[in-house]
């Protein structure tokens, strides 16, 4: 035996306006068997409206149960009786409820996304049916480029996707002329012929008259329900696809789907959505760009450090820094040199012995610093060697004259002519320049002379103390680990602790702590201004649901779960979001050329690194500043939803 259509037994509802009860339904018992054409009837506020609603699960009912094809209603969770409207209903409307975000085309396949429809076979299901009825080349049209009557055909194709076995329409010529009510009608009654089960709710007879079985409703109770001679009763249904139709098989069909109505009702606001993006643009731009200026502030550090030397230790007299007795202290030896370049996790060491004297050439003479140096002295200060020669050993043995100048100290020497292998005077002494040097950052423009420490002693100042001793330590050494090494052996040797050392390395650390912890103020300050734009996100997501609570509505009837909604309207926050965080990403690229074509001392260095966080901080801003809105979207009650203005 086929289980009648629609069974409602003893339903009733009732409403609270102010502090009174008003009962819409009381005590409704109806049977609807499938294939019928149904008008029900009744004046504005016999509960005609609420009946319809309770018939298509779109509003809940007190007392009382509900069928549809033998399923009890209410023992059905919410996402169940979505399912019920997405595959047993379809509705028409008297307003029409179209999505004026979307074509004519989106609109019919609206149900067929919630039913998770595959693309290709929902475009060319929704095309067919609009080419049924007579629209094909309205397809890309939007809805107010429609007339009333050409809405409602819409309207009807809607309701028809998912080939749906239950029509129900509400007033559906209420809004037409005479002419395009008829035709409406006739579909109707053709759609009754295929075997689909027709409900009318009007308040007009004579549109009641079309149809086999009119139920006349007053005061929420069903007054008569009479037959027509020859009306069509119990009839088996032709149609099979809603039958068929099993668990939605997605709660979007894809995100490709939902992110383009999320677009599409972005576009429909192109100002308010633009004003909205901009709080995001700065965010995410600031972000970006302060991130890169961190990056670009480390390099810089990191490169000026190079000069200096990250791997090297300087050994000066004295216990510590500013020790008043350290210009006494003459401890520091060249022994302590040839001991400590001995050592295993030495690289390199050479003394450093400073004096100033007056250099000549010709007519041309300059106050110089000349350093006395051991050979490794340039590779232990990591400098570069421009033209000529570096020192070598042999100066070393010998107290050969030769000295190595600066590049800040030729131009004042010898003007633009090539200094290499030219004599200079060094107070007295005769000299033979044999290389060029480029100064180290942290050295700055100085013009300095160098020559072996054995050369300066013999041929220059006489005897002078070590200033200081510089270690280069071998790579892959931790230089805290030399330089307590080097401590202990020059404490071993002088028998007490006359000495310091300045390690270069936890300079740069430092240096680079400093800088991060800047970024990251800076950084945490530019993250205000995102969420700052968050805010607006939310404040216009909002404001968006408050417009579209009709739409919300409408969607619930064709099928969508609360998920469903809350899933469209977090993606259309997110979209905002990320469509801002692009532009933001992309100024602050044209930043980062601006800064490198202006030479800036700090550059703005970007890394896909920092890309990404911006990006992904944008998408948890959309989740998170969308959530509200959107829990909010998903809660309306769709009957309330679709009776809003």
């Amino acid at each position: 035996m086929i289980a009648p259509r629609l069974e409602v037994s003893h339903v009733t509802r009732t409403y609270r306006s102010g502090n009174e009860t008003v009962t819409a339904l009381n005590d409704v018992s109806l049977v609807i068997e499938p294939g019928e054409l149904v008008a029900i009837v009744g004046a504005s506020g016999s509960g005609k409206s609420t009946l319809m609603n309770i018939l298509g699960c779109l509003d809940r009912f007190d007392g009382g149960t509900y069928r549809v094809d033998g399923i009890d209603v209410s023992n059905l969770e919410a996402d169940a009786v979505a399912h019920l409207r997405r595959d047993r209903f379809g509705f028409v409307f008297q307003r029409y409820h179209l999505v004026n975000a979307l074509s004519v085309a989106g609109n019919v396949e609206l149900p067929a996304i919630y039913a998770g429809m595959p693309t290709a076979r929902r475009r060319e299901r929704a095309a067919r049916l609009v080419d049924q009825f007579g629209l094909a080349d309205k397809l890309l049209f939007r809805p107010n480029q429609l007339s009333g009557g050409q809405q409602q055909r819409i309207a009807i194709a809607r309701a028809l996707m998912n080939d749906a076995g239950v029509i129900l329409a509400d007033e559906p010529t209420g809004a037409l002329d005479r002419r395009s009510g008829e035709l409406v009608l006739s579909v109707l009654k053709e759609l009754h012929q295929q075997g689909r089960t027709v409900i009318i709710v009007t308040h007009d007879h004579d549109v009641a008259s079309h149809a086999g079985r009119i139920i006349e409703i007053a005061d929420g109770a069903i007054v008569s329900d009479s037959r027509a001679i020859g009306a069509r009763e119990n009839t088996a249904p032709t149609e099979t696809a809603w039958a068929a139709s099993g668990p939605s098989r997605t709660s979007i069909s894809s995100l490709p789907s939902a992110f383009g109505m999320s677009f599409k009702a972005m576009a429909a606001h192109k100002l308010r959505t633009g004003l909205t993006m901009l709080g995001i643009v700065i965010g995410v731009t600031a972000v970006v760009a302060v991130i890169g200026l961190g990056e670009g502030a480390r390099i810089t550090v990191r490169n000026q450090m190079a000069g200096l030397g990250t791997n090297t230790l300087v050994i000066y007299p004295g216990r510590s820094f500013g020790d008043p007795e350290a210009s006494r202290i003459v401890s520091l030896t060249t022994t302590d040199v040839d001991a400590l370049a001995a050592q295993p996790y030495v690289d390199s060491a050479t003394p450093e012995i400073p004096t100033s004297q007056k250099v000549r050439n010709g007519a041309r003479t300059v106050d110089l610093q000349v350093i006395g140096v051991g050979p490794s002295y340039f590779r232990a200060n990591g400098m570069k060697l421009v033209s000529g020669r570096l020192l070598t050993q042999e100066d070393l043995v010998e107290a050969n004259s030769n000295v190595v100048l600066s590049e800040p100290a030729v131009p004042s020497l010898f003007g633009s002519a090539e200094p290499v292998g030219k004599q200079l005077l060094l107070g007295k002494t005769p000299a033979t320049v044999v290389g060029v040097m480029a100064l180290p950052h942290f050295r700055g423009g100085a013009a300095t002379a160098y020559m072996t420490h054995t050369a300066l002693r013999s041929r220059v100042t006489g005897t002078l103390p070590l200033a200081n001793i510089t270690l280069r330590v071998r790579d892959n050494i931790d230089t805290t680990l030399a330089e307590r090494a080097a401590s202990n052996l020059l404490q071993r040797r002088h028998g007490v602790k006359d000495f310091f050392i300045f390690n270069n390395d936890q300079v740069r650390r430092a240096s680079e702590n400093t800088m991060a912890t800047f970024s990251l103020l800076i950084a945490a300050l530019a993250t205000v201004a995102l969420v700052v734009g968050g805010i607006g996100v939310m404040n216009i997501m909002l404001i968006s649901v408050t417009e579209r609570t009709r739409e919300i509505g409408l969607r619930m009837a064709l099928g969508a779960r609360r998920r469903d909604i809350m899933a469209q309207f977090m993606i259309e926050a997110v979209a905002v979001c990320l469509v801002g965080g692009g532009f933001g990403v992309a100024l602050a690229i044209v930043l980062s050329f601006v800064s490198s074509a202006l030479m800036s001392p700090l550059p703005i260095v970007l890394s896909p690194g920092a890309i990404l966080l911006a990006s992904g901080f944008t998408v948890v801003i959309g989740l998170a500043f969308g959530y509200l809105p959107a829990r909010g979207a998903a809660r309306l009650d769709p009957v309330r939803a679709l009776a809003s203005e």
